[in-house]
């Protein structure tokens, strides 16, 4: 992929805070046109990245480009083509919802026009017709979520950052926001996303898995599923938590976990039959090898036990 068909593109992208890295090195490619996710626990190095991608924090180390501008230095041309939706809500309490979006227009310099033009549609699009004069202070967490949104894409954006913007709602209105996404999406936005929840990440077309600042995993949700460096078994039966407490002591043994009455085993990828070697190990218990998910892959790159980084063209051995 050319460098003219990225919206971003970075090579040892590096922060560090004290002389410890909260960013180690970060190689992206971003395609313009989809949905890019970093996936990682809090302290991963998520919002770091994205502060340096949007020209807010300058990195100790490494080359970034952002729809075509080297970064820092191009921090002004960018700021019209560039939204940004912060962790927590940063727009204004004491301002209505209407207020807040005028600001917003005049920070980017849209006229009385455009602006108007342009309310009218976020007002509709976002269901906040009708709110107008509500106080952003006194709205429900789904609400400041999407008026949030429609302050980040005001000005269209060609590229939408949004830090853990679901982190706060029910699953009701992460899923509705998402279709928002995909809507944006399919007009030409790029949009890179950080969450934590493992089904928003699915749902990206790409994503980055982080760890303490690095890199663990790259590529299309498929990719690394179909790349893991693990089988997954589960198993059915009774007394699973000693099973569990058994099994974990394996060295072959990625992980295990109870879910619901069943027990799911990461073994490593290099047992040649997972269900044969698990046998005399689980006594009797009924067994099923399953399709991995996202939490299994996530699971297999951190951690203690990790296997090696999975990246897009790996391949299971």
């Amino acid at each position: 992929m050319s460098s003219t068909d990225l919206a971003i593109e970075t090579q040892g992208m590096t922060r560090s805070f004290a002389g410890v890295n909260a960013v180690e090195e970060l190689d992206l490619a971003i395609a313009k046109g989809t949905i890019y996710g970093f996936l990682g626990p809090n302290g991963c190095g998520k919002s770091t990245s994205i502060r340096m991608l949007t020209g807010l924090l300058r990195p100790s180390a490494g080359h970034i480009r952002v729809l075509g501008e080297t970064l820092p230095g191009a921090e002004e041309k960018l700021r019209r083509r560039i939204g940004y939706m912060t962790q927590k809500f940063s727009l204004y309490d004491n301002l209505s919802v209407r207020e807040n979006l005028e600001f917003v227009a005049q920070i980017y310099g849209l006229n009385r026009r455009q602006t108007a033009q342009r309310l009218t549609e976020l007002l509709t699009l976002y269901d906040l017709a009708g709110r107008e004069r509500q106080l952003a202070g006194s709205m429900s967490g789904g609400q400041r979520q999407r008026l949030a949104l429609a302050a980040a894409t005001l000005h269209h954006p060609e590229l939408l950052f949004l830090d853990e913007p679901t982190s706060a709602v029910d699953p009701q209105n992460r899923r509705e926001f998402w279709e928002r996404l995909f809507d944006l999406c399919a007009q030409g936005t790029t949009i890179l996303v950080s969450t934590h929840y493992m089904d928003e990440a699915e749902r990206c077309h790409g994503l980055a898995i982080l760890e303490k600042g690095v890199k663990r995993a790259d590529g299309s949700p498929q990719q690394l599923m179909a790349a893991m460096g693990a089988r997954v078994v589960e198993v059915a039966g009774a007394d699973l938590r000693n099973l569990k407490q058994s099994l974990i002591q394996e060295s072959a043994i990625l992980s295990a976990a109870q879910i619901g009455n069943r027990l799911r085993v990461l073994v490593q990828s290099d047992i040649d039959s997972p269900l044969d070697w698990l046998a005399p190990k689980v006594a009797g218990r009924r067994m099923d090898e399953v399709r991995p998910s996202l939490e299994d892959v996530f699971v297999t790159c951190t951690g203690q036990r990790a296997a090696l980084p999975v990246r897009e063209g790996d391949h299971v051995a």
